[in-house]
């Protein structure tokens, strides 16, 4: 009964949050109270066992960073700036902006990368007139796939190498890289595609934007260099943390509370607090609920268990199998939970005489890093860009957000396909 009454809530709550009939945030809200209420789990459980408390406050610390850095007008700076060395061109800027967050999401991490040029293009779509909706797209699918490029890039494959002890830094470079480079080069030919018929069309005033000063809108002050100081070195943290022995939960915390402090005299502490996305911050609380029903009936341990069961330990299937499920899984249920759920399952792998798991575990980091492109909850980026856009009077579609990402996730599917199959089945298969 209890299986039923979970994934009922769950689908549900789905339902609302796809068809946007109430905002998200009390949808999914709404899904985990009800699941208090019906007995599923306690209020012990669900706040210390399926709420991921590290994401929600690396986000919230980010969010503060942020918020006073955009005061000193940097952003706005960065966005005329940007906006003049493309001279406004649509095109060269919706490139420009997929390279930047792919490469910032691999070695900082896709949240912090998005929580940081999503600001800057917002100010310069409208300072062009430009839809944003392209650029927003954009850079949510570059986010995950330059996430899925590094083991710090994206929280999956943060798990992943903190599972297998022999997975480094340069492992995921060597493994992972090489799709996420494949699937770079296809989504610029994906949003050329889609994107530049409507975007060939506008014709900026490149007058108008030569002649803006940038530096004018730049508050050269203490504020600025307090606030690009404490950036940096939280940003740096970020690199450094396995160096440091630190969680980059604790840096982000650190560096959030440490601005608060040193430009108390500045800005107003309230203000600061008020202008953080709350509506974002609780969607994720909800969703980490509603999955969390699921996972405390056993739903998603059953789902993984049956992936083993169907391919009657044959190597080269669970491989691909991972690969696919994990990838279909990921774009609906937020790939941290379903990943949560698959590394003991993998590890129980070695009971069926399977001793090679790497292939699997590339096929588990592939699936879950690009499958999160699916929908707006797949993956935990997609979910602060659709707030920043919403916040900012951009409203992302749930349903228009699929049309494109499911495709973008089927593409990236197929090549993974190809690369783990290429790569690992056929050497492994020719040992045999």
């Amino acid at each position: 009964m209890d299986v039923i009454l979970a994934a009922l809530i769950f689908v549900i709550s789905y339902f609302f949050i796809m068809t946007e009939k109430i905002n998200r945030a009390i949808a999914a809200l709404a899904g985990g109270v009800l699941l208090l209420l019906t007995g599923i789990y306690s209020t012990y459980e669900v706040f210390f066992q399926y709420i991921d408390w590290n994401t929600i406050a690396l986000l919230f610390s980010m969010m503060v960073l942020i918020s006073i850095t955009e005061k000193t007008g940097l952003f706005t700076f960065i966005a005329i700036r940007f906006a003049q060395n493309a001279r406004g061109n649509p095109i060269y800027l919706l490139i420009g902006s997929a390279l930047l967050t792919a490469l910032g999401s691999a070695f900082l991490d896709n949240v912090t990368t998005v929580l940081i040029f999503v600001p800057v293009m917002l100010k310069i779509t409208k300072l062009l007139q430009l839809p944003a909706f392209p650029y927003l797209l954009t850079i949510i699918f570059s986010s995950n796939i330059g996430g899925a490029a590094t083991l710090i890039g994206d929280p999956p494959n943060i798990m992943i190498g903190q599972a297998v002890d022999h997975f480094t830094f340069l492992s995921f470079i060597q493994h992972t890289a090489p799709v996420a480079i494949i699937m770079f080069a296809v989504l610029i030919g994906f949003s050329l595609i889609f994107f530049r018929g409507s975007l060939a069309d506008i014709k900026p005033n490149l007058k108008d934007l030569s002649a803006i000063d940038a530096k004018e809108n730049l508050i050269v002050s203490p504020l600025l260099f307090k606030s690009v100081a404490v950036l940096f070195m939280t940003l740096l943290g970020f690199l450094l943390h396995s160096f440091l022995h630190m969680e980059m939960t604790a840096i982000a915390l650190t560096g959030a509370i440490l601005l608060l402090l040193l430009t108390e005299n500045e800005v107003e502490t309230e203000e600061i607090l008020s202008s953080v996305e709350w509506v974002t911050l609780f969607f994720f609380i909800g969703l980490f609920a509603i999955v969390g029903g699921l996972q405390q009936v056993g739903v998603i341990d059953e789902m993984a268990r049956m992936i083993v069961v169907s391919t009657e330990g044959d190597y080269a299937k669970t491989t691909l199998l991972i690969l696919w499920a994990s990838g279909l899984f990921s774009g609906f249920i937020d790939n941290i939970p379903f990943v949560a759920a698959m590394i003991p399952v993998i590890h129980e792998f070695e009971t069926y005489g399977m001793v090679y798991l790497d292939p699997i575990w590339w096929s588990l980091a592939l699936g879950a890093c690009l499958g999160g492109n699916a929908t707006l909850v797949g993956a935990s980026a997609n979910v602060v860009v659709a707030g920043m856009a919403e916040a900012d009077n951009q409203k992302i579609s749930f349903i228009r957000f699929m049309i494109y990402g499911i495709p973008i996730v089927m593409i990236s599917l197929i090549v993974s396909t190809i690369y783990i199959y290429i790569r690992y089945l056929i050497p492994y298969m020719g040992q045999g």
